[in-house]
């Protein structure tokens, strides 16, 4: 395959050209298991590279180390592609692993086909999205977060996500019953405006934050909990 823009001759389908600076690719979509990723460049709805990576999943001492080894195969390809946006779905350990090392936005994507739904979900309006740091988002009446630093994290995780407008803390309800040690926190499921809410728990302590996000509809907001729900996973946050 050549360069769309110069012609000249690329490595792999897809891949950014080093010769004039350009982007074959606007996405690519990962469909991942603990063996074998699949990963589709797309650009223009239209797949301009399919390429699978596998490994031989160790245990023991070796398994960290082929984890990494394995998830950093499947970041290069996406690195090679310079992609916008970055589309996943599967196995949430190889996810985590992979998104550690891509330094890219992820999305979650459901469905038997990932890259079918995502041509689908391409063809939507687009989200509005909003540049501001994380710590510009936080607003409201209370200013006082549950959990100390890892409930801070939580906060600051939910906030950089790029269709979050706003995070107003709310109260802290110490009334609990829960026994459960640690910081854990989940995104609700959205009400019909596409706003969400953040609980975030703390032993028996109980904090619910006001997500308020870009999206108009439920369906919409939806899709962006779950994109939140897997970020607060991979800063271990989450139960598996």
């Amino acid at each position: 395959m050549t360069c769309r823009q110069c012609a000249s001759d690329l490595d792999r389908p897809g891949d950014f050209c080093l010769v004039c600076r350009t982007a074959n690719a606007d996405t690519v979509v990962l469909d991942l298991s603990r063996d074998r990723a699949r990963v589709v460049a797309l650009r223009d709805d239209a797949v301009v590279s399919d390429r699978t990576v596998t490994t031989t999943p160790e245990t023991g001492d070796l398994e960290g180390t082929e984890l990494r080894n394995f998830a950093g195969l499947v970041a290069d390809e996406i690195h090679r592609k310079r992609p916008e946006e970055v589309y996943a779905t599967g196995d949430r350990t190889v996810l985590s692993s992979v998104r550690a090392q891509a330094h890219y936005p992820f999305y979650r994507v459901d469905g038997e086909d990932p890259v079918e739904a995502v041509v689908e979900r391409r063809g939507e309006p687009a989200l509005e999205t909003v540049d501001k740091a994380p710590h510009e988002k936080l607003g409201g009446a209370h200013s006082t977060l549950i959990g100390n630093r890892a409930g801070r994290r939580a906060v600051e995780t939910v906030a950089a996500h790029p269709h979050v407008k706003k995070v107003i803390p709310g109260p802290i309800d110490a009334g609990g019953s829960g026994s459960r040690s640690g910081v854990r926190a989940k995104a609700t499921r959205a009400d019909e405006h596409g706003n969400v809410r953040l609980l975030i728990r703390d032993g028996s302590s109980v904090q619910e934050n006001r997500i308020v996000t870009t999206a108009g509809d439920r369906e919409t907001g939806e899709r962006i909990r779950a994109d939140l729900d897997q970020a607060l996973h991979d800063e271990g946050l989450q139960d598996d």
